[in-house]
């Protein structure tokens, strides 16, 4: 093989490494946010949650009868 070749097929074994990698960390990046998207629905979910205790809690102590010994 002449040296112009080696080196065309040099660049093209990279090329292919390269293509490689990109896929792999496109499918990171997916999976990365996927996972952010379920998190997301669950800190949401939690809000919502604490949310519903905060407004069925008893109302502020200002708002209270105080104790009998006063």
């Amino acid at each position: 093989m002449s040296d112009l070749e080696t080196r065309i097929e040099s660049l093209e074994v990279r090329a292919a490494y390269q293509d490689q990698v990109i896929e792999d960390l496109n499918q990171t990046v997916i999976a990365q946010w996927k996972l952010i998207d379920s998190l997301r629905r669950q800190f949401n979910e939690l809000l919502d949650r604490v949310q519903e205790v905060e407004d069925n809690a008893v109302g502020s102590p200002a708002s209270e009868p105080p104790p009998p010994h006063y």
